[in-house]
Formats: structure tokens, sequence, C-alpha cells
């Protein structure tokens, strides 16, 4: 296709401006669904490991997948292995103690994000998390997406496991993601006076050969890479001809995000929305549902899955741009977070993905359809506007509101994220 032979070139040429991670290639990067697929490969890769291992996670779960990973990584650590466990004050804050001491207690190293989550203490930076999911084994495989530590399925018995994807990266790539997961296992020791600070170590090079797909890290920090993850979104959508698919379990973009995807559905392009059916926050929920009219009346296709929780955050774009990450299109990712996506470049996966979001969207996707929506109850939209206002309140707050540059104080301290 000539056209995305274009495409590819600006991609490879700028679509990681100054700061943004590029295309780097020889890679393999494996698409998993759910944590049937997750797990299972996680545990193979901690068997395999004979180095070092890092985690980092937004929320782990004493439940019963919390407590076999914590099992293969204290097997991993009395062979000798380095495990770096970071978890989110705030996500994990239901974690026990009892966990982790019986972590800590055969060598396993772990560390909170700010563990400091008083609701009496009202500070902007309290909404500033680590929402990243990432794991690297040695220098052979790297994880990245949305899914956490913790059972793929509520305790509800009519409710299916989460909706929900991650990727395993093979090749050069793992070693980007791998400075990253060692630079913020250290920011974080620093603050806690160097406990835990890595000591360098020879570590040999990845074995791994024969992979094909270019394939990028990117990040959203508030010092460095504030804007990254939202950029490569909109260059990849302005420079969309045929379909642009997002599945996301939060979606409240900014003006700038909205106006990109309007304009593409105005040039022809088929853009569809597969969202959250299921209110599980009712900010988040209903603030979104603010926006469904612009969008609809734009031509733009809104699904609701109601099947379960739908925890996706995942996007693909003419069907070779692909992304697949933590970050969600809401403020709190995009704004606030420490959050971090991989981006592939590669018709086969992008195939995959597109394929395997629109067979959800056609089998268990409830179409929000524009005369259905306008016919909504008055108090139904009210709450919806009524939400978003309070969403931008607390972005204000924060001191981001949408579309607001981060300022000098956000640029000084390193852990005031």
């Amino acid at each position: 296709m000539r056209h995305w032979k274009r495409f590819r070139q600006k991609l490879h040429q700028a679509v990681f401006p100054a700061g943004l991670s590029r295309f780097i290639p020889g890679n393999q990067v494996t698409l998993l669904q759910n944590g049937e697929e997750y797990f299972p490969a996680l545990e193979a890769a901690f068997n395999r490991a004979r180095h070092e291992i890092y985690l980092e996670t937004y929320i782990y779960k004493n439940d019963d997948t919390g407590r076999r990973i914590a099992d293969v990584l204290k097997q991993a650590a009395l062979r000798g292995v380095k495990v770096y466990m970071l978890i989110d004050g705030f996500g994990s804050k239901e974690l026990p103690q009892s966990m982790l001491d019986y972590l800590r207690a055969d060598g396993v190293k772990v560390l909170i994000y700010r563990p400091k989550i008083s609701p009496w203490t009202f500070k902007r930076k309290r909404l500033r998390r680590m929402h990243r999911k990432i794991v690297v084994v040695d220098r052979e495989i790297a994880f990245v997406g949305g899914i956490n530590i913790i059972d793929d399925t509520e305790s509800a018995a009519d409710i299916s496991p989460r909706y929900d994807f991650a990727v395993a990266v093979e090749g050069p790539l793992v070693e980007v993601i791998r400075r990253s997961a060692r630079h913020q296992w250290s920011m974080v020791a620093w603050s806690y006076l160097r406990k835990g600070t890595i000591r360098s170590q020879p570590l040999p090079e990845s074995t791994f050969v024969g992979g094909k797909m270019n394939a990028a890290f990117m990040v959203r920090d508030n010092i460095r890479h504030r804007r990254d993850i939202e950029t490569g979104y909109m260059q990849a959508i302005e420079q969309a001809e045929t379909e642009i698919i997002l599945a996301h379990a939060y979606f409240l973009p900014g003006i700038d995000f909205r106006h990109a995807l309007i304009n593409a559905a105005g040039r022809g392009v088929r853009v569809v929305l597969l969202l959250q059916g299921r209110v599980e926050y009712f900010l988040q929920h209903f603030a979104s549902r603010a926006l469904y009219g612009t969008l609809l009346d734009a031509g733009i296709e809104i699904y609701e899955y109601p099947k379960s929780f739908l925890h996706a955050k995942v996007a693909v774009v003419d069907r070779h741009w692909a992304t697949v990450g933590s970050s969600n299109i809401d403020p709190f990712s995009l704004l606030l977070s420490r959050e971090a996506n991989v981006v592939v470049d590669d018709e086969g996966f992008g195939t995959t993905l597109s394929k395997s979001l629109m067979r959800t969207v056609e089998t268990d996707g409830r179409r929000i359809m524009p005369d259905n929506w306008k016919q909504e109850p008055v108090y139904f939209r009210f709450m919806s506007w009524v939400s978003y206002g309070v969403l931008r309140l607390m972005m204000g707050i924060s001191g981001y509101a949408p579309g607001k540059r981060p300022g000098r104080n956000e640029r000084t301290a390193v852990l005031d994220e």
C-alpha cells in the first residue's frame, strides 16, 4: 500500500520527536489477552530467570494469583536471582504486611511508590501514581500492558474475566524497557535513603535472534516525558487513512485529542471506540459519557462492553500501528500518572489486534446509536456533565487542568510525580 509506505516512513522519521523512544527493529512482540494467557507466560519467564527480575505493578492483590506469583518470585530469589518488585502505594494499599514479609524473607526486594495515601493529606501529588505494569527478566524478555497482579475474575459468578491485554517482547527493545525499570527502581530507592539501591553487575546479552518487528517503548512521567504517549497517539491518528480502533477502560480525552478523532472521521476514516459498559468508578464512567454526543455527531462509532469490566488500553491505526500498555486516554493517565506503552509497527501484529477487537465489538459490544443517545433522560445527561465538571475540578486542584503544561514545580522534584 503506497499510503502506508509514506505513513511508515513518517513514523520512523518523526512519530517520536525529541524525548520519545524511536522504533527499534528486530523484535518479536506477542499479544497476550487476559490473565489466562498472561500469567502462565509470566511464570514461565520467572522460572527461566538466571540473573534478575524487575516487576512493576499498580495493583498487587493477595489473592490466588498474587500468592502464585509470589511463590515463583521467592523460588527465583532462592536460586540466586535478584528480584526487584515495585508496587504503588494506592493501588496496592490492601496488600497486607504479611505478604510483604513473606516475599522479603527469602530475598525479594520490595519497594512501595508513594506509600503515604492518607485522605487527610490534601496535596496534589497524592493523585500522581505509578500506574505502569512492567516485567523484565534478564535481558531476554519483557512484558508491558494493562494487567495487574490480580485474579482475572470478580467474585460475582455472572461476570466474565476482565477484558485486558499485555505484550511479551523479545529482542533489542527489551534492553530499553530494562533501563527504564532500573531507573524507576533506583529513583524510588533513593527516596528510601538508598534502601534497595541496585549495584551494577555484568549481565549476559540477550540470546534472542530472528525478530522482524519494529517496536518502541513510550513512557509518561512529569519530567522529561510528560506528553510522549499522548503525542504518539495524536500523530498516528492524524496520519490515519482507513481505520482507527481504540479500546480503553477510561476515555476522557482533551479537546485536541477529540478534534483529532473528529477530523479523522471527517476525512473518511472509520473511528471505532470500545469503552467501559459497567460502572466501576462512578465519576470516570459518567464523565466519559458527557462526550458521547459530540463524538456520535461526528460519525464516530461507540460501543460499550457490558460483559465484564473492560480494562484494556490498546489502539490500532490502519491495521499497522498498534499500541498496548497501561495508559488510558484520560487526565489521570495523560497528565498525572507514570505510564508505559509498547508501540508496534507491524502489519501482522496490527491485524491480529484489530481482528481481536472487532470480534469483541461484533459479539459483545453494545452500540450507542446517535438517535437513542439523544433520547436519554435529561437527568442522565446532567449527571454526566456534573461528573465531567468534578473531574476537571480535580485536575485543576492537582495543578494539571487539561491542556495546561506542567509548571516550574513539576520540573524541579524528581519524585514529585
